[in-house]
């Protein structure tokens, strides 16, 4: 018994030990836990708490309203509509095949494309909303709205639409939006956007779209585990961007672009006195609204293979040869350095023998003897020859760059062509071959490599009668709110001034106010009744003048061989308060297709100024 007793006391010993350890075990275990949970509710607590909060409140932008954009009578040309657009939180998504199934029963959306969005914003940005679809239309938007708690992570947001009031009214001065790209993000005048934003990407919507843009706000919302807005916490209102008030007129630019209806070609007129545009076309145009909605690739494809290019703006960026509009700059540096007499007649019988070559005149029996004003006013071919000659290229390509021609006019408004001024040593270093004589006959009249601008013919013309002043051409007038409040106005800006003798600018004047006026004047179908117009009549050819003759008496031109039509104009002639360069292609003489437009559109400004 004794040791039985014995036994029972060591056993009593071992599970005591055992309870011992297993005792400290447990608060080893919960002192563990304690320390965990003291950690995390004090150390870590306020970082969990934030998460805790982010879990709850989702972040959104609040976009600002883009500035308005007018005329320079204060007449609305662009504003913003609201439109829908279907987005999706990437974060808040369960499942993405069957959402995207659910949207496109809903809706008509590109599932492939959408899917491929998601996707990708998942690795980058999953907490912001990818939009799938902009402009949703009434009924997808009812079915959206009805069934929105069964699409966790999809959301409608109300954001405005660019709109402008007049359609392809000057669209190639406006430009258009399209989604900005990541180039544009990394560059400061895009720090206000992010992804999915619509930026400027032509024309002044781009060039003033710092301003246009406005400023974000945002607004903190209270969601569901699932995503569903529930409230709104805290708001911060976006603040709008800055109007623009064009240069242009409304009503002049849509008589200019009545006149360009079907034709190719563009009209632009300009304030001679302080270099503001009142009117720029260029034709065929596009509608800058098929941008604002989002342009889908089978309507971008239509566009670019458009023979015609409808985006290409013709008044600053189409080089074409001046024709005898050139003969100003011919006739102007020959008065200056003394070569031409304007007094001497010159005999004129069609065409002119110049080293075993014939070089016609646009008139083929000849306009007999002619002197400088003469030339001039009947545009006459063989007088320029001749002038040509004696001046010689080098001249006259010197006095074609100070009056402005060969280099761009500055126009702050994106790409511009600078055209091309000949000389012996651009040949040379162009083609490696010496300048030929003959071409220097061509060049006299505005043929051979020579290329101008309508823009750069305007600012000639204006500077012509303005005193020899060349302005930047400006197309905005001022910046600033509804308000009246005004951010800056643009001055009159002069580049240039021509510093030739008057009484050679008042010779040259007076044959282009004969030009019109006159009964032998190629620009007579622009004459006013009581208003005189000034101005030269252009016909610049596509191809050589004997060729062109040999076709018309076979069968009509085809459209590709006819000439350009081309006039400038001022008006009135003693004192311009307007001047027009008027360019249509392949349409024929610019006295009887380009001069009757000019005359419309003075009789259509003269009459908004009377009233």
């Amino acid at each position: 018994m004794a040791w039985r007793s014995g036994f029972d006391t060591i056993e009593i010993e071992i599970y005591q030990k055992r309870l011992t350890r297993l005792t400290l075990l447990v608060f080893i275990v919960f002192g563990v836990l304690f320390l965990r949970l003291w950690f995390l509710q004090i150390i870590d607590g306020p970082k969990y708490r934030i998460k805790s909060e982010n879990n709850r409140i989702d972040l959104r932008d609040v976009l600002p309203f883009r500035g308005l954009i007018f005329d320079r009578n204060g007449q609305l040309l662009v504003d913003n509509r609201p439109s829908f657009m279907l987005g999706v939180i990437p974060e808040d998504v369960r499942n993405l095949d069957g959402l995207i199934d659910d949207l496109c029963r809903l809706a008509e959306i590109d599932g492939l494309s959408a899917k491929k969005k998601i996707k990708e914003a998942l690795k980058y940005n999953p907490f912001n909303p990818v939009y799938i679809k902009k402009g949703l239309i009434r009924d997808e938007l009812a079915r959206i709205e009805t069934n929105i708690f069964s699409l966790p992570g999809v959301i409608i947001e109300a954001k405005s639409k660019r709109h402008c009031i007049y359609g392809p009214l000057a669209a190639h001065l406006i430009g258009y939006l399209g989604e900005i790209d990541k180039e544009q993000l990394n560059r400061e005048e895009y720090k206000e956007n992010k992804l999915g934003d619509f930026v400027g990407r032509f024309g002044i919507e781009k060039k003033w779209h710092r301003y246009l843009n406005g400023i974000r706000g945002g607004e903190q919302v209270e969601v569901d585990a699932h995503g569903r807005r529930l409230g709104v916490l805290y708001q911060k209102s976006a603040e709008p961007g800055f109007n623009i008030y064009l240069t242009i007129d409304k009503d002049l630019q849509m008589l200019a672009e009545r006149f360009l209806c079907n034709r190719v070609g563009a009209i632009v007129a300009m304030n001679p006195n302080s270099g503001e545009i009142l009117a720029i076309a260029s034709s065929p145009t596009f509608n800058p609204n098929d941008f604002a909605k989002g342009m889908d690739k089978e309507g971008w494809k239509k566009i670019v293979s458009n023979l015609y290019f409808p985006l290409q703006n013709r008044v600053t960026t189409g080089q074409y040869p001046p024709g005898s509009l050139f003969k100003i700059v011919v006739a102007l540096a020959g008065l200056e350095e003394g070569v031409i007499d304007p007094y001497e007649k010159i005999y004129c019988r069609g065409s002119y023998d110049f080293k075993g070559r014939e070089y016609r005149d646009w008139k083929e029996e000849g306009h007999g003897y002619v002197d400088l004003h003469r030339a001039l006013v009947e545009s006459c071919d063989v007088y320029f020859y001749k002038m040509g000659q004696k001046i010689g290229i080098d001249t006259i390509a010197r006095y074609a760059r100070r009056l402005g021609l060969g280099v761009k006019t500055g126009l702050r408004l994106g790409d511009e062509k600078e055209g091309l001024i000949p000389n012996r040593e651009w040949k040379l270093r162009r083609w490696h071959v010496p300048w030929q004589e003959g071409e220097t006959l061509s060049v006299a009249v505005g043929q051979s490599f020579t290329l101008a601008t309508p823009l750069q013919m305007v600012r000639f013309i204006s500077a012509l009668f303005n005193g020899g002043i060349l302005f930047r051409p400006q197309a905005t007038k001022l910046i600033g709110r509804e308000n009246n409040e005004t951010i800056f106005a643009l001055k009159p800006d002069v580049v240039g001034r021509w510093g030739l003798k008057k009484e050679n600018m008042e010779l040259v004047k007076k044959a282009l106010l004969g030009v019109v006026n006159e009964p032998h004047g190629t620009g007579r179908r622009a004459m006013l009744d009581q208003i005189r117009v000034a101005g030269k009549t252009g016909t610049s050819q596509v191809i050589a003048l004997p060729e062109k003759r040999e076709l018309a008496k076979a069968r009509d031109v085809p459209y590709k061989f006819r000439d350009h039509a081309w006039f400038v104009a001022v008006a009135p002639a003693e004192n311009p308060v307007i001047a027009v360069a008027i360019l249509i292609e392949h349409s024929g003489t610019g006295g009887s297709v380009a001069a009757p437009i000019a005359k419309n559109i003075f009789e259509g400004y003269f009459a908004k100024l009377r009233h």
